[in-house]
């Protein structure tokens, strides 16, 4: 049964392809093929864009004042929804300050490395609706190594702006993403053992199967369900990569005004903002693709994209829940709740994974 679904995803056609067929851009040689392929990095670039452009200015603050009781934005256009324009003119149009002894040119790229890892990422998704960009064999490594990339963008920030305040926030975040990194990746290591690839496409088919069938429906074999305490774990670990609640601390308003973006202003903050509302987006993707059965849904295959996209705002919904509820812990509880707990419970994850798949084969 594995054998036929890992033909199955070895035959997905990607994105750029389909582009070309349509185009008729295959019939140019690598040049097509180059552009074909800009094409649909752009399509997927932007509708990454245009749902970070949502969930910042007004989703964020709605969501919140749901959870606190309180009454968000409404007085620009229907449910507010023009604070997002308005927002975008009020940051762009703002002076861009620089500290008189940043650190140039780390302080100019640090916004750019933050916002633009999280980008790549989404390269090797599959999202369903045929809209995927690239599927190599070791598709998890890739995104888990450029995801890790905003950590440099982090120091860089942090070391650059010659700030006390965001030096601190820099060392928080290096702390944090080194602490929590080793334990997100190991658990997602423990869904490699069952899949026996790391190739996105072939992740999502196994899951594809019916864990068990009633006739009339079947509980497919998401690993949400097949191994829920690794699903556990890898949410915590993401909660910490994404720096939100109760892992916020290289950002602590209270302790060290705003860390790393501190010295920040103007479309350098857009692009820091942005970046870090990519990056819960790409933890929700992820998530999505290795524990939710990626694009699987209810219906014809042509709506996956809508059931992916479905999935990630209910991770985007849980991380921004967490932050109206759980309070954040101290930079100790932070490093010990990774290096003593996540860590420990993550090996014992991959090695329990292990024996239970070794035994059933």
């Amino acid at each position: 049964m594995i054998e036929g679904t890992l033909l199955q995803a070895g035959d997905t056609v990607l994105l750029p392809e389909r582009i070309g067929d349509l185009t008729g851009l295959d019939q140019f040689g690598l040049a097509g093929e180059l552009l074909a392929a800009f094409i649909a990095a752009f399509i997927i670039g932007n509708l990454m864009l245009a749902m970070t452009g949502v969930a910042g200015p007004w989703a964020k603050r709605k969501i919140t004042a749901a959870f606190t009781d309180r009454i968000a934005v409404n007085r620009l256009g229907p449910a507010g929804l023009l604070i997002i324009v308005a927002d975008s003119v009020r940051l762009l149009s703002k002076e861009n300050i620089i500290p008189e002894n940043a650190d140039r040119p780390a302080y100019d790229l640090a916004p750019i490395v933050v916002a633009s890892s999280a980008l790549l990422g989404f390269a090797v998704i599959p999202m369903g609706s045929g809209i995927h960009l690239a599927d190599p064999e070791v598709g998890l490594v890739f995104v888990f190594a450029v995801a890790g990339i905003a950590s440099l963008g982090l120091v860089m920030a942090g070391y650059s702006s010659a700030n006390k305040y965001s030096m601190l926030g820099g060392l928080r975040a290096v702390a944090q993403n080194v602490a929590y990194e080793i334990p997100l990746v190991v658990t997602g290591m423990s869904v490699v053992i069952f899949t026996g690839s790391l190739q996105m496409s072939e992740i999502v088919a196994v899951q594809n199967q019916p864990l068990v069938d009633f006739g009339l429906f079947a509980i497919p074999a998401w690993f949400a369900i097949v191994n829920p305490f690794a699903f556990v774990l890898f949410l915590l670990a993401n909660f910490a990569e994404v720096g939100r609640n109760p892992f916020d601390t290289p950002e602590a308003p209270t302790e060290i005004v705003a860390g790393y973006q501190t010295e920040y202003s103007s479309v350098y903050f857009v692009l820091i903002y942005l970046g870090e509302f990519l990056h819960i987006f790409l933890g929700g993707a992820i998530i999505a693709t290795i524990f939710l059965g990626g694009p699987a849904g209810p219906g014809p295959e042509s709506i996956g994209i809508v059931w992916f996209i479905i999935k990630i705002w209910g991770v985007f919904l849980l991380t921004q829940w967490m932050r109206s509820a759980v309070p954040r812990v101290r930079v100790d509880q932070l490093i010990e709740i990774g290096w003593k707990g996540l860590l420990v419970l993550s090996f014992a994850n991959l090695i329990l994974t292990a024996i239970i798949v070794g035994i059933i084969q």
